[in-house]
Parts: C-alpha cells; structure tokens; sequence
C-alpha cells in the first residue's frame, strides 16, 4: 500500500509546483556574509563599491526576514540559519552574544539555554550537520558562530574580525560565515534593537555602510586565493528598526550572474526566507540537510534583471509595496467595518420604512465589490506612483466603482440575481485565476498577504479563502436557481394552508415566485412547492458539487492553494448548499460528518504531499512530519492563540456583529426590519437560502479552523449579505411577497428546512 501510494505521489510531483534547479556544489566550499539590517535602497556603485560589485556577479533577489516576532533582531536572524527554522532566543531582542575562545574554536556560553529553556530544540542544527559529514566549520564574528555553532555551542575555528585571520586558515573548512556588524551595531542601545529605525540620520547611515562595505571587501578579497570556486551568499539578516523590511539576498557562484534570486519555498522567482540560507549552505557543500531544515536552496531562476541598478529598482519597488500594504492595512479594514457598519444601520433605517431601496441597492453592490478590487488593483503599478498610498486606494475605489457599475448597469441588472451573480462570478474568476497564475495578485494585497509582513508567500490566503468560498457558493447557488425555476414555474399555486404546512423545499420561504423572476417573462406567480428529489433540483445539487469540489481541491492543492483549514472549512459549506438545494435533511449529525471529511480530505493530501522529497514540500506536508514528531500540538496550539486573539479584533468583529445582528433581526421581526428584503429574496430563489446558509457555514468552520479566527467569517458576511440583500430589494421592487401578505410567514421559520 505504501508503495502505491508513494508512486502516486511521484506522479504527482510532476504536476506539483516543486523545486527547481537549486544552489547545488558537491564539495564545494560557501562562504556567508551577513549584514544585518541591509536593505536595497542602501546599495549604490559609490557608497557600497564592494556590495555593487558583488551585486552584478551574483543572482540577487529579496529576503524575507520574518522570524518569530513582528521584527528579527540580529540574534533571531543568526540563529535562525543556525537551526533551519523560524527562530527566536526568547528573551529581548538584540546582538549575539560574544563567543568564548577555546584553543582555535570558540563556544557560545550558555547555549544550553537555547535548548532547555527557549524551547530551541533545532538550535545548532548547522553545525551539527557539518560535523556529522566530517566537515569543520569557520566563523568570523558573534553572529557567525552562533549560525555555525553545533549542539554543543561550539564552532571550530573562530575569529573575532577579518582582520584577525589569515587567508591560508580560510583553507581548513569548507563551510564559513563573517558577521559585519558594522551597520546594525549603532542601532542596538542597551543590548537591544531601537524600535525606531530612524535611529541614524542620513550621514550616519551612510557612514556605517561604508564600514560594513569595507569589511566585506576584505571578506571577497580573502576569499579570491582561495583554489576553486567558492559560493558566496550574502544576506541582510535582520530588521534595524521596529518596522519590517525586505532585506538583501545575493547568491555568487556558477552562471547565475544577472538573474533573480528565489526558492521554492515561497513559490517566488525574486524572494527568498532566513531559513533557506541554512539549506542553501548545506547544498553548496554537498553536506545532506536534516530533517527539521524546513529551507530549501536559494536557486537562480530564469528570469534577466536587466542590469544591477534595473534590479535595484524592482526588489526596492517590492519593499515599498510590502511595506505599504503593511502600513494601511489596519487603516483599511477599520474603515471597512466602519461602512459595514454604517451601511447596515442605514439600511435597517430605511428599509423599515420601505424607502431609499434604489441607494441601498446600489451601496450594496457597491461594499460586495470593495474585496476582489483589492486584487485587481494589483494589475495597476500602484507601487510605482510618487504616492503609493494614494495610489493604491485611488485604484480599490476605482476597481470597486466600475465594477459595480457593470454589474448593475448591464442586461442582468433586471434580474433580482444579475448584479449578486456578476459580483460573485468576478470574485471567483479572479481568486481562481490568481491560483492557477502563481498567486500574484494576492501578494501585496490589502486582503492578501506579503513577504514583508511574512505570513504566507504564496497560494490562498485566509481572506481570500472566505472571499473564494463565499462566491464559489453564492455563484453555484445563482447557477442552481436558474436550473430549478421551471420547477417553481411548474407548480401549482400553493394555498395559505400549504405556505404555513411544514416541509417546504430546503428551508424556503414558500410563497409565490417574484413575477421579475425568468428575466422578466409574465405570467410567473408559482408557489415554491417542494422540489426536493426532482431532475432539475438533483441536476443544481450535482452543479453546487462540482464547481464547489474544483474550488476545494484548487484552494487545497499544495504548491497552488496550499490551504489547509480552507477545506476543512469549504467541504461542509458544499454539502449544505447542494444538499438543501436538493431537499435533502441537514441535521447537526451530518454537519460534523462533513467536517470530519473535509480533515480527512486535507490530511490525504497533506500525507501525499509528505511523500515528496524534503524539497518540495509544502506546509502540508511538514505538518505531516510534525505530527510524526511530536510537534503537531505546538503548531496546533499557536494557531489557536491566534484564532482567539481575533475574537476581539476592534476591526473584525463589528462587521460580524452588525452583519449577523442584521440577518437575524431581519428574519425573526421582517415587518420590523427589512420591510420583507430577505424574505423576498428567499421566496424568489431557495437556492439563494441555500448558498446563504452554506456560506455562513464555511464562514463559521473557517473562523474556528484558521488562525485568521474572526477575519474569515467576517470577510465572508461582508461579500455575502450585501449581495444578498442587494436581490431581495429587486424582488420586491418586482412585485415579490411582502411580509404582510396573507399566510406569508417569517423566513426565520423555515431558514433550516423542518422537514429535515
């Protein structure tokens, strides 16, 4: 069995995004330069000589130094490459400590602690792997002995600064590393990192830059008499403030001159992370990785830069769109739970008076195109402009505006669903597009992610997760209305006796079908009898199934969505929608049924992925190893301090509050809140109900599963009542039961189908 299914993950991996041709020198020797704090805007041919030089030798591309904490203090950064994973000391956050001379080595003092009390249980993995291949290790510096240091603390032959180390002793060990401290040391006061990177002027900046240049001139100079080839790499290891920044990456060695530098680890052509440098080293050396490295080699891509200073520009350019990103994001969903907000207590106003139904409908179309504008944005160089900020919120509100314009100025705007279906159809196409392209459009999004803030890199995030799942069901349910009205139309007038009788089809409203339904066609006042079990319903369940299960498996596939908690969360979402479009019973039972399948579903693919080699897998497959390990519950756990520290998100919660404040009130007191919008848009389309509850479903589970907690039914209700509330205007507008109809009862009644 095993066999079979470790062939079938070969096969896989060649559909599998994977690792490319990597940093690869068997025997070779690698030298690491590190330069904490080093960002690309420092480099120039004048002030950095040295660091230019090297710039247009080498493959270059950024670093992402994200560690443990919101910022790497030179400590984390160092140890980090040490251990191979994210790592942090613990305590503080500044300069490594000062190593102890033994004979020609040195020993960390302390190092225990790392092990035994920051729970650091990979810290000296490096230097471990070295010394099990029968290799030395060479450090130069306090950094680079901690990056080079074995369990035991100890590093084989140290010097305190190139200027204390010959060139013949470079010859003794074939894996090194110097620590030019020179520009981050001004920015530790009292042993730990000023949080304000601003710290140096201008002049004093470029002061310790030259310093740090020289010193790494003296490095590449040394190393130059050295016989063969030897690989260098070069790394802007930490933060120098208390803001993130991409940092610099440089890789010499081979014909690898002129190219972007990234890793498969962030499915980047141009980004790389700290513990890729780890891998990079070992590989550089021929010297087999261990297991717990989760880096994998830096690798030279295919990709011309165009020149050193064309490069320059572009990674600076990502920086500055990362760091924007970072800085309005907190601005930006504080002002979108303020309209969600203002928005449904405006509407609660004045639907109950049945007045400003057009403005409402059209705020609503409005707000539900406000999420995939924030990805469409990014087809537009926002990130060029003089003014980013401007820039990007310029072109969210315009994206937003046209597309609201399209949706409800074009032929559909008749029907109560167009606007709902080209909203939804849109935010699907793009996201799935987006996955099925390398994810660009996620990357330096508001809703997204970025390699500054370094939480993801690539696939689906979170937020899109909600927003994908939202309008993947919303879409399938528009599809499925449209496939079931001639059943509606079929049916004979239901009688008061019949609209109040229990059972109706999925939870609907039973009551006659909006005439405005069939694109205005005469003559359609059916009642919603129950279809349940009809061609027609089986047909819209098999639709809801399917394109549902394509979203799934896409959101899930490693190396494209690579989202684990969005199929536990999607499959129940699915099931619910297609089974109440279908008539079929949802009981709590079979709710947790469907949860468990959608984490048998993910660990399946998870287990597959496990199968693959060490570098090409993704975060499911490590988990795998994890759970193997014994680390599964630490993972487990964090995540779960996450999800519940956004339950109390003063930018999140409120737009779940007043979202499901909204719906409740507007089902259970119709006649005192919406004047009948949802009633109306249930009784014109249950597939609508239907994808409705299946997104709250998806919502709920999301929010439990992932560590974005409250962000993803949030997300999740802003797409989805707007829409929902934007077809119920138009269906009353058309002519649909109001709430005081004669046998019309409360949506509320029949939301969860009696009959199941």
């Amino acid at each position: 069995m095993k066999r079979t299914l470790v062939a079938f993950a070969m096969v896989l991996g060649l559909l599998w995004p994977g690792a490319a041709h990597s940093a690869t020198q068997a025997d070779g020797r690698v030298m690491l330069i590190g330069v904490p704090g080093l960002r690309w805007s420092d480099l120039s041919p004048t002030g950095t000589p040295n660091l230019w030089r090297l710039a247009g030798l080498s493959a270059v591309g950024s670093l992402s130094v994200r560690a443990v904490g919101r910022v790497t203090c030179p400590y984390d950064g160092w140890l980090t490459v040490s251990a191979g994973v994210r790592s942090a000391v613990g305590y503080g956050c500044g300069l490594p400590p000062l190593p102890e001379s033994d004979r020609a080595g040195a020993v960390i003092p302390d190092y225990g602690y790392l092990h035994d009390v920051a729970g650091q249980r990979n810290a000296g993995a490096l230097g471990e792997a070295v010394h099990a291949a029968g290799d030395c290790t060479l450090a130069i510096g306090p950094g680079a002995a901690l990056a080079l240091a074995d369990r035991s603390g100890r590093v084989d032959v140290y010097a305190p600064s190139p200027a204390q180390i010959r060139s013949d002793v470079l010859t003794r060990c074939r894996v090194m590393a110097v620590d030019v401290d020179d520009l981050i040391r001004p920015y530790v006061t009292g042993e730990r990192l000023s949080p304000d990177e601003d710290a140096l002027t201008a002049q004093e900046r470029a002061a310790a830059l030259r310093l740090a240049d020289a010193k790494a001139g003296a490095v590449l100079t040394m190393l130059a008499v050295l016989p063969g080839d030897v690989g260098v790499l070069l790394a802007g290891l930490s933060d120098h403030g208390g803001n993130p920044h991409l940092r610099v990456a440089m890789m010499r060695g081979g014909d690898v001159s002129g190219r972007f530098l990234g890793a498969a680890s962030t499915h980047r052509d141009d980004t790389t992370i700290l513990p890729d440098i780890t891998a990079t080293m070992l590989s550089l050396t021929g010297i087999a990785t261990p297991p717990g490295v989760i880096g994998v080699p830096w690798q030279a891509s295919e990709r011309r830069t165009g020149g050193t200073e064309a490069a320059r520009v572009e990674l600076e350019r990502a920086d500055v769109a990362g760091e924007t990103i970072r800085n309005v994001g907190g601005i930006f969903f504080t002002a979108v739970a303020v309209l969600q907000v203002a928005f449904y207590l405006t509407a609660f106003l004045l639907l109950r008076r049945r007045r400003g139904l057009t403005g409402i409908r059209v705020a609503a179309v409005v707000l539900a195109s406000v999420p995939v504008s924030t990805y469409l944005v990014n087809l537009t160089p926002w990130h060029h402009a003089g003014s980013p900020v401007l820039a990007l919120v310029g072109g969210i509100a315009g994206c937003a505006l046209l597309l609201a314009a399209a949706a409800l100025a074009g032929p559909w705007r008749r029907a109560p669903l167009g606007p709902l279906a080209v909203v939804a159809g849109v935010t699907a196409t793009v996201l799935a597009g987006d996955l099925l392209t390398g994810t660009t459009l996620q990357l330096n999004s508001v809703m997204g992610y970025s390699a500054v803030v370094g939480a993801r890199y690539y696939g689906l995030g979170n937020i899109p997760f909600a927003l994908f799942a939202t309008s993947v069901l919303l879409l399938a349910a528009t599809i499925a209305h449209r496939l079931t009205r001639g059943d509606r139309a079929g049916a004979p007038a239901a009688t008061p006796a019949e609209r109040t009788a229990p059972g109706g089809q999925a939870g609907a409203v039973t009551d006659r079908t909006a005439p405005g339904d069939r694109a205005g066609s005469a003559g359609d006042a059916a009642a919603d009898r129950p279809a349940g079990g009809s061609r027609a319903s089986v047909a819209a369940a098999a639709v809801v199934a399917v394109l549902g299960g394509f979203a799934m498996i896409l959101g899930g596939w490693p190396g494209v969505g690579s989202d684990f908690g969005g199929v536990i969360a999607f499959v129940p979402g699915i099931a619910v929608t297609a089974l109440l479009i279908a008539g079929r019973r949802v009981s709590i039972v079979k709710l947790g049924a469907f949860c468990v399948a959608g984490g048998v579903i993910v660990m399946s693919i998870a287990y597959l992925d496990y199968l693959r080699p060490p570098g090409s897998q993704t975060h499911l497959g490590r988990f795998v190893g994890q759970v193997f390990t014994g680390e599964a519950m630490e993972v487990i756990g964090r995540k779960l301090g996450a999800m519940l520290g956004t339950l109390l998100s003063p930018n999140l919660m409120p737009v779940v509050v007043a979202a499901t404040a909204f719906l409740v009130y507007a089902l259970l007191r119709p006649d005192q809140a919406t004047a009948g919008v949802l009633p109306a848009a249930f009784a014109h389309s249950p597939a609508l109900k239907a994808g409705l509850i299946g997104t709250l479903v998806s919502g709920v589970v999301g929010m439990l599963v992932n560590d974005s907690g409250a962000a993803v039914l949030s997300m999740a209700l802003a797409l989805a009542v707007p829409l929902t509330l934007s077809a119920g205007i138009r269906a009353l507008d058309d002519g649909a039961p109001r709430y005081d109809d004669p046998g019309q009862e409360p949506a509320s009644s029949s939301l969860v189908s009696r009959n199941s």
